[in-house]
């Protein structure tokens, strides 16, 4: 029998500790011999189609296989289905909401990301885009480490309210085409979650020591950083092949040299991550499919231990 795991289902079994130690393990399991795939293409139309292809993770027996429609003015933006299967037969354990799997594991994985490459005192974080992810980014912060004042900004004044309320932050105003609000730029941490196609942060807006993390170039022609940023910084991706093929290195002109590396390699203490606390640290994230396994496998244990679950015959 397959379960089916809606959003609202989703929502009540997911744990934020629970699965931060899934993503984690995830970034320390040896990668294997298959090459992630994302596969991306335009429709006739506002949307975009994408296809992420396999998630697996040592010690899993299941894989994934993820499909969205991405419609940027559509509410919510982001639709589709997790399929997860078993991996010696191919059965259909689970399908479950893509929207919310992508959320909280890209929301999530960036919370590690950013914990291992901000000052270990960081402790103001600016959020730039009042979404799901953002959310899932600062809830996953605070169980990592302290926050001492966050402060929201989005075009949608009423989201960025609902948003700082949630929590325990402040508002403040963005304007289109009149730059970053003062109050973000002078934050330790700042987390662009957007669907910006021109950057919106630049070198001279990020002063020394900060971190920034950038959730929103994860396919062609979505650009939050400039290159100029991205070339001062330490840059940190998931993936270096598509962090230029349809990330932020590339929709900025950038190649694999202008890495520093994958976090993968400074979470597991194979690599380093910020080598002075008055550098610049980027990290910059498409997305990858074995981060789709972690949640989806966490969910469908979660649910196999709380069966109320509809099921597919």
């Amino acid at each position: 029998m397959t379960v089916l795991l809606s959003r609202s289902d989703l929502q009540t079994i997911l744990e934020p500790r629970a699965c931060l130690d899934a993503l984690r393990a995830g970034f320390l399991a040896s990668p294997g011999p298959i090459r992630p795939q994302r596969v991306r293409t335009d429709l006739p139309g506002p949307g975009t189609a994408t296809a992420l292809i396999p998630g697996l993770i040592e010690g899993i027996p299941a894989y994934t296989v993820k499909v969205n429609a991405k419609f940027p003015d559509a509410a919510p933006a982001l639709r589709g289905v997790v399929c997860l299967h078993d991996l010696r037969t191919g059965e259909l354990l689970a399908l479950l909401d893509s929207a919310t799997v992508t959320a909280w594991r890209t929301g999530l994985s960036a919370a590690l990301g950013t914990d291992a490459l901000a000052r270990p005192d960081a402790g103001t974080v600016a959020v730039i885009g009042a979404g799901a992810q953002a959310h899932l980014v600062v809830t996953g912060l605070r169980a990592l480490r302290p926050i001492r004042d966050l402060v929201v900004t989005d075009l949608d004044p009423e989201r960025a309210a609902a948003f700082a309320a949630r929590h325990g932050g402040r508002a403040v105003p963005a304007r289109a085409g009149q730059g970053v609000p003062p109050d973000v730029t002078a934050a330790d941490i700042i987390v662009t979650a957007t669907w910006a196609r021109t950057p919106l942060l630049r070198a001279a807006d990020v002063r020394p020591g900060a971190h920034v993390t950038s959730l929103g170039a994860d396919e062609p022609g979505k650009a939050e950083l400039s290159s100029d940023l991205l070339r001062a910084g330490r840059t940190f991706v998931d993936d270096l092949d598509l962090a230029v093929a349809m990330g932020a290195l590339g929709n900025a002109g950038l190649g694999h040299a202008d890495a520093a590396g994958v976090i993968s390699d400074v979470l597991r203490g194979a690599a380093p991550g910020r080598t002075e606390p008055s550098e610049v640290t980027v990290y910059a994230p498409v997305g990858l499919p074995w981060q789709d396994l972690a949640l989806s496998w966490a969910a469908y244990r979660a649910a196999e231990s709380a069966p109320r679950f509809d099921l597919l015959g």
